[in-house]
């Protein structure tokens, strides 16, 4: 029987690379490279597409290498423990915008970008596998995946609602506020991550396959619930994807700036802070809402139906800045469904880990959950791509300011594009989240 310390040690995983890392890169990061960095639209749409097609080759790999480690630590322990300092440097680093003319700020940035793309593989496929050996108990596992979203969540909500008001107190250019919050905020993800490789416990030994085979690779393809669970993820993480990577466009440019209601900035990152704190209440939420529900399929396809129809709401809501409350009422409402759906997610790919080492007679438990990362990224890297390149193809463009560096034309910013601004955070998201529904129906595993 896992203790509670151990599950909050198991929060403070996802606490940090979820909670910190991802969701700065995912709300942050579009905007960041855009209108702070210096790189163009193409730019940052080729970046995060060449990274995509990085990560389907190096998760699968991990997860594989990951079933395979043997040490002191246990098998997929010792990457969070040693992986901690990395994540949280090369983070840093990140956002970190050096003196480089055009050319030298590509290469830093792809480079970079690459290197964050491949340690927070080598931490977070580990990270998730751990589930698949921690606990036996199916409701336990339950709890460990929503202690996670909680903790996910959690620190999400903290790391938005502060992100302006850091800003401020640093002052300076943006560029130095990124740099400077880049390191606070490193920081903070490699504790969390180290704290969360020593606080947990494997108590299971998976049945190996010592010898390396691409067979392991070949039968994902003959698991019937793991491509649709995967196909899922995709969708959940193109869900989230447009919607975060676009919120900075819209408070920027629909509703012309950071609106201040009572005291309160209301930027782009607390904007989502909203949905955050809900995601957070519903994710702690989701194991008795499953219950009450009767299967984790039937709650996946309530959640995701919350997720459309309440998106959809959201396009018709006017451009205003007086309308605020109600796209933040909206906000929560939608993270209802997210809330429900995330602890779910994870807790299926133990299902499908279990279904598979049935099958196969060998775990393949860190192949398995690292297409649930690659899924992740997969999702939310492309997701923010297609953001720039919708908008480039709207008609938003990139001019020059008097020191030479890359800036949107804000002459470029007609209604054509403000109106793919508000699809994309409305209509291209409900979509997505009705073909979860459908691909959610065929998932052959009842529990």
């Amino acid at each position: 029987m896992a203790t509670i310390k151990e599950k909050i040690g198991y929060a403070l995983g996802d606490a940090a690379a979820g909670g910190i890392t991802w969701k700065i890169m995912s709300i942050a990061f579009p905007l960041f490279f855009t209108n702070v960095f210096g790189l163009s639209f193409a730019d940052a749409a080729t970046l995060m597409l060449i990274a995509r097609m990085f990560d389907v080759v190096t998760d699968p790999l991990m997860g594989s290498l990951a079933d395979r480690t043997q040490s002191r630590w246990g098998t997929y322990r010792p990457w969070l423990i040693f992986g901690a300092v990395p994540l949280g440097l090369i983070f840093a680093l990140l956002l970190y915008t050096p003196d480089f003319g055009p050319v030298g700020k590509r290469v830093w940035a792809y480079s970079l970008y690459l290197m964050m793309m491949a340690v927070y593989t080598a931490v977070n496929v580990p990270y998730g596998s751990l589930l698949g050996v921690m606990t036996p108990d199916d409701n336990e596992k339950n709890q460990f995946s929503s202690y996670r979203m909680v903790g996910a969540y959690a620190m999400g909500f903290v790391t938005l609602l502060s992100f302006p008001y850091l800003q401020k107190l640093v002052g300076g250019s943006e560029q130095h506020q990124y740099a400077v919050l880049g390191v606070f905020f490193g920081i903070l993800a490699a504790v969390g991550t180290l704290a969360c490789g020593l606080l947990t416990k494997e108590r299971l030994k998976p049945v190996r396959a010592e010898k390396f085979s691409f067979k392991q690779f070949g039968d994902l393809f003959k698991n019937a619930p793991w491509i649709y669970l995967t196909l899922v993820g995709i969708c959940t993480n193109f869900f989230n994807g447009f919607r975060y990577a676009v919120a900075g466009y819209m408070i920027t440019y629909c509703l012309g700036g950071d609106v201040t209601v009572s005291g309160l900035i209301i930027n782009y990152t607390v904007f989502m802070t909203f949905g955050e704190l809900t995601c957070m209440i519903f994710g702690g939420l989701s194991p008795k809402f499953t219950a009450w529900v009767g299967s984790k399929r039937k709650a996946f396809v309530v959640a995701a139906l919350i997720c459309a129809a309440f998106s959809v709401c959201f396009f018709f809501v006017p451009m205003s800045p007086k309308y605020i409350w109600v796209m933040i009422a909206l906000v929560v409402l939608t993270s209802v469904g997210v809330g429900l759906y995330s602890p779910l997610l994870w807790s299926m790919y133990a299902d499908v880990a279990d279904y598979a080492t049935e099958k196969n007679g060998t775990s393949s438990t860190g192949l398995i959950f690292s297409s649930g990362t690659m899924a992740q990224k997969f999702g939310t890297a492309i997701s923010g791509s297609l953001v720039a390149l919708f908008l480039g193809l709207a008609g938003a463009s990139m001019t020059t300011d008097a020191m030479g560096n890359s800036i949107v034309d804000e002459a470029s910013i007609t209604s054509s594009v403000l109106t793919m601004i508000w699809s994309l955070f409305s209509l291209f998201p409900a979509a997505m989240a009705l073909l979860m529904v459908l691909l959610i129906h065929k998932y052959p595993i009842r529990k």
